[in-house]
């Protein structure tokens, strides 16, 4: 399938928060305690949100005909989950891929060409973290060669740190 990435802008901030929630009732019915804050998002992710549409940062995933399959959110630093890192990387959250699109490899193909973003960008590294709860989405990443590097511990849970090298 092929896909672009459209710039989100500020008017779509309910888009992005509706698209949370969706992939949040999609997690708890796997039985996965994952983003299920996002089903009623606190003042401080809401913000998470407007500062990512402000930066430029989140992207929605659209078809070749222009319908949204979901959304993701690139950045150039993650001071808050990586802290500083002396090497150049993109970094990647939220990451969502709505469900009547699921087990069609979209999830990989965004990855590859955000890889492809990052090359052309001069990065050494993607990075990305993952709920340690959501054992099959970190397996997942693993399979996708990302190396866990750590653990990063925040109010809502902890979280596992992964890269690629490029």
């Amino acid at each position: 399938m092929e896909f672009e990435f459209k710039q989100i802008q500020k008017q779509d901030k309910n888009k992005v928060l509706a698209l949370f929630k969706e992939a949040a009732e999609k997690i708890a019915k796997m039985k996965v305690d994952h983003w299920q804050y996002w089903k009623n998002p606190p003042k401080e992710k809401i913000e998470w949100v407007e500062e990512g549409i402000s930066n430029n940062e989140f992207y929605f995933i659209n078809d070749q005909v222009g319908e949204n399959i979901g959304m993701v959110r690139i950045l150039n630093e993650d001071q808050l989950y990586w802290g500083y890192q002396k090497e150049k990387a993109k970094y990647v959250h939220s990451l969502v891929i709505k469900e009547k699109y699921n087990g069609r490899g979209i999830g990989s193909k965004v990855l590859q060409k955000i890889e492809e973003i990052a090359k052309s960008d001069g990065c050494a590294y993607i990075r990305l973290d993952a709920d340690s709860k959501n054992l099959k989405l970190c397996k997942y990443y693993e399979k996708m060669g990302f190396e866990k590097k750590g653990v990063k511990e925040l109010p809502l849970s902890y979280y596992n740190l992964y890269q690629k090298k490029i």
